[in-house]
């Protein structure tokens, strides 16, 4: 795993939840593609400065039109070539790859049960 997300509407309302909770510090922008938060709004956590200093990063995103969840992604050496794999097993794309240039790439896909799990690796 190697990065994951808490998905929600009221974005300010998250990250104060979870930096207090946790002692969570982020940094705000804009995510990897307007397909996954809004613009400006992703609140990045650095992996580093969670826990003992060895978590993984993450982000709490989302906004107005984006289903409410927790989303985990794991790491892949090519996102388009995963998510035909998952296809082929019966999964369905939901996303992807994202963006299509860049150093960076995420996709997502519902498992046979519908379980929303994200894929992430360079870009092609």
């Amino acid at each position: 795993m190697v990065h994951f997300e808490i998905i929600g509407t009221d974005l300010n309302a998250l990250r104060d939840y979870y930096g207090g909770l946790f002692d969570w510090e982020f940094n705000t922008g804009d995510a990897v593609s307007e397909k996954v938060s809004q613009p400006g709004k992703y609140h990045f956590v650095d992996g580093s400065t969670t826990g003992d200093g060895d978590g993984i990063n993450g982000g709490v995103c989302g906004g107005d039109g984006f289903e409410q969840r927790v989303l985990f992604y794991v790491g892949v050496p090519d996102v388009e070539e995963a998510l035909r794999k998952a296809e082929s097993l019966g999964g369905k794309r939901l996303l992807g790859p994202e963006p299509r240039s860049g150093d960076f790439t995420v996709g997502q896909f519902a498992d046979p049960q519908g379980n929303v799990i994200g894929v992430a690796g360079p870009s092609a």
